[in-house]
């Protein structure tokens, strides 16, 4: 059965004013769903369809249409005005507590997630406490499209100033969200609902650090969470960022947008000493980060055989990546997976970035001689600059960090397998010149025992570094 039957219209038969605000649904239709809703989560007699326990665990096709249709009808704001006059939120209350069909308390959710999507309905289920905690329960559901649709309701009302942080709070009590969360990332195969998790956990991070603080310390102690029937089931000790890596790698391929989505939570991770620590002191010391991290890097994004271009598409994805190779670089050196000899590949992605943005800077100034651009075209190009030079940054102090380690046996590697040569090595210093003169320097004496032509020829198109005896 399609999922997005057409919604009911009012017959011209029917009495006037029986539109549901401006729209031409019907009001008496809408309260005959409604009404079914609670006779099926409350029969007056018992149902030969329902389960030994007395509940239903499916749905009619009739009813599953029609309440499919009022899922649709939601979007409009008119019908999701009237929906909450009619207490439908209360209504839904009583599906989540008593209802053993999954799809029922799929559409229920999603038709709430709808309705959020209204201030003053979101402000009105936000304060709602009991239907706020009933919510966060869902998160426990065992039933995908159930968690999908928790996940967009939540996101949602965290999306909105007004009610996000009476979300956050009702989170940070509710110890339980981070054991579900942490099982879904961990466990799910569903790229879809990993996605919504991962925005889910993204925002709840940028908008509260304490919350992220905590989280990144949880773990320690065993909490309830999912099952497939009313017995809690007891789960692992869940920590963070081995999760958001099983998550990363399972939509690293068939989504994109995901993919930024859980580096830029790694990332939100190392604005704080705690991330930092808990992604370096990992059982395998970050190596798995590390590996995870690298191999995007030198082997799916940016590639020699993409266009300059790809690095505009790429840029938000590949800032977030490098900050936190950045931050592990820093205070991992001594980790063997650090170590320059397997890193040559990498210093040669990061030289390969600096290229392609300043190809992409070359054709922006071209066309910016072509033709004026409107006002808002000009705050655009503003906008993708910003990102550009964010990204910059990022690549510049991460090269200029990797330069100083490098010995001479490193640089001779880096010239055989083609990463080093006179055009990668002024595009480097063309970008890390002038704020990292000492790097550069400090590089150039290496280079100079390695390749004295190589290392005479820089010096002379950068007089700057000429030497000093």
């Amino acid at each position: 059965m399609d999922r997005n039957p057409s919604p009911p219209c009012s017959d011209a038969e029917e009495e006037e004013g029986d539109a549901v605000g401006n729209t031409v649904y019907s009001k008496h239709w809408l309260f005959s769903v409604l009404t079914r809703l609670i006779e099926v989560i409350a029969p007056a007699e018992p149902d030969p369809a329902a389960s030994p326990e007395g509940a239903r665990t499916e749905l009619d096709e009739e009813m599953e249409n029609d309440i499919c249709k009022v899922w649709d009808m939601s979007m409009d704001e008119d019908v999701a005005l009237f929906l909450q006059e009619f207490n439908a939120p209360d209504i839904f209350m009583g599906v989540f507590a008593k209802s053993k069909c999954p799809r029922l308390t799929e559409i229920c959710v999603g038709i709430l997630g709808n309705m959020a999507c209204f201030q003053d309905i979101c402000m009105s289920i936000s304060k709602d406490e009991n239907l706020g905690q009933v919510l966060l329960q869902r998160l426990c559901d065992s039933d995908s499209p159930t968690l999908l649709e928790t996940s967009r309701l939540l996101l949602t009302c965290l999306s909105q100033p007004e009610v996000a942080s009476v979300w956050v709070e009702r989170i940070r009590e509710n110890p339980s969200v981070y054991d579900c969360v942490c099982f879904i990332m961990s466990s799910s195969t569903n790229v879809e609902l990993l996605v919504k998790v991962g925005e889910v956990v993204d925002k709840l991070f940028d908008l509260d650090e304490e919350l992220m603080l905590n989280w990144i310390k949880n773990g320690t102690c065993r909490s309830v969470g999912p099952s497939v029937d009313d017995s809690p089931e007891e789960l692992p000790d869940f920590k963070i960022v081995p999760c958001i890596l099983e998550a990363a790698k399972q939509v690293r391929s068939d989504n994109p947008e995901g993919l930024d989505v859980y580096m830029h939570i790694l990332q939100l991770l190392t604005t704080v000493d705690e991330g930092i620590q808990a992604i370096v002191q990992a059982p395998d010391g970050g190596k798995e980060t590390w590996s995870l991290l690298y191999d995007l890097v030198c082997q799916e994004l940016c590639q020699p055989d993409d266009p300059p271009i790809i690095v505009q598409e790429q840029k938000t994805v590949l800032a977030s990546i490098l900050s936190v190779l950045s931050a592990m670089f820093a205070s991992q050196t001594e980790q063997e997976y650090t170590r320059m000899r397997k890193n040559m590949p990498l210093i040669g992605s990061l030289i390969r970035i600096l290229q392609y943005m300043e190809g992409c800077g070359k054709r922006a100034v071209d066309n910016s001689k072509e033709s004026e651009q409107e006002e808002t075209g000009r705050t655009d190009v503003n906008e993708e600059d910003f990102h550009l030079k964010i990204l910059k940054d990022i690549c510049c102090e991460l090269l200029s960090n990797m330069l100083q380690e490098l010995t001479k046996e490193n640089t001779l590697e880096g010239l055989h397998q083609g990463h080093l040569n006179e055009q990668t090595c002024s595009c480097a210093f063309q970008n890390l010149l002038p704020l990292y003169f000492a790097s550069v320097e400090s590089f150039l004496e290496v280079l100079r025992e390695a390749d004295q032509t190589l290392a005479d020829n820089l010096e002379k198109r950068f007089p700057s570094l000429k030497v000093h005896t």
